[in-house]
């Protein structure tokens, strides 16, 4: 008889080093959002990836950075949270960025970039821990130069191993995927089979519509709007009603959500819609709301939505 494996896998990193695609990548569908954003991620998301016999509930959690704000210290607090409850933890390191950093034209995300690497290398040091190194977006690079990375950083004596991979392409991702595996300790699976992530439905519907707004306005749009789904209700027909409120901070940001002639909240809409519809196989009836509320950011149950501390 084979005997099953399963356990929690945390990806951590500074923001934007591809944590998101990589857990999405290994789990082989779409379980955390991704866009040119930074900080996306705004709390722990679960995606179950099987590997033989063996289930591995993989932990997209916050990027690691230097905190300024309430929110800022809540997802810090829950990265660093769920690295240490998992059995393994791999440390996704944006390889361009942190060459480019030492460079004299390393450009100022980047050298925020290599400062984060810094002080979660540190935060392991105080944990005593060592992890998994990857190093992400390998194919951008030269051979020479990737190697004296992976040199440089396994000398800190924070890492177990290096894996060289590429979350976009997946290359080298099924190495990791393998050796995540047979961490993993013996038991029964923690989830069933079919299921690749776990969120509640009204979160997720926040999340995919929190993704489209930060497509759609990356540039105009500053860390500055939250969106919370306030009604969901199931059809007699079988489809779903969802009612979303768009939190943004300033009077003069609503304008930027609705666009002329209300299009932009529209297509924002309308994408949300159609993926809604694929991820939850039934018809979505997608109703949004803007509202202006300055403080979103301080209220006490938008963290208990979301998992996070409000008192971190």
């Amino acid at each position: 008889m084979s005997t099953t494996r399963a356990g929690f896998a945390a990806i951590i990193g500074a923001p934007n080093a591809g944590k998101s695609t990589l857990t999405n990548r290994l789990v082989g569908a779409k379980v955390s959002i991704v866009t040119q954003k930074v900080q996306t991620t705004r709390f722990p998301v679960r995606g179950v990836a099987l590997a033989g016999e063996t289930q591995i509930v993989l932990v997209d959690t916050p990027g690691i950075f230097q905190p300024r704000r309430r929110l800022d210290r809540a997802m810090v607090r829950a990265a660093w949270g769920g690295a240490e409850d998992a059995d393994a933890v791999v440390h996704l390191v944006d390889a361009p960025a942190e060459i480019a950093a030492a460079g004299p034209e390393g450009r100022a995300a980047d050298r925020r970039s290599a400062a984060d690497v810094e002080a979660i290398v540190a935060g392991l040091k105080t944990a005593g821990r060592q992890v998994i190194l990857a190093l992400n977006k390998v194919d951008q690079l030269k051979r020479e130069d990737l190697l004296a990375l992976s040199q440089r950083l396994f000398d800190t004596g924070v890492y177990s191993e290096v894996f060289m991979i590429s979350a976009v392409t997946g290359s080298g991702v099924e190495d990791l995927r393998a050796r995540l595996a047979a961490l993993m300790p013996e038991g029964p699976w923690l989830y069933p089979e079919d299921q690749t992530a776990d969120l509640p439905a009204r979160l997720l519907a926040a999340e995919i519509t929190r993704e489209k707004l930060y497509l759609r306005v990356h540039d105009e749009l500053p860390y500055a709007a939250a969106v919370e789904t306030t009604a969901f209700q199931e059809r007699k027909d079988g489809g779903v009603r969802i009612e979303q409120t768009i939190y943004v901070e300033r009077e003069s940001q609503r304008p930027i959500i609705l666009g002329k002639g209300g299009q932009t909240l529209k297509w924002i809409g309308q994408k949300a819609r159609e993926e809604l519809g694929v991820i939850l196989d039934r018809p979505v009836h997608l109703f949004l709301h803007v509202a202006v509320d300055e403080r979103w950011a301080d209220k006490r149950a938008f963290y208990g939505d979301m998992g996070l501390d409000f008192d971190a």
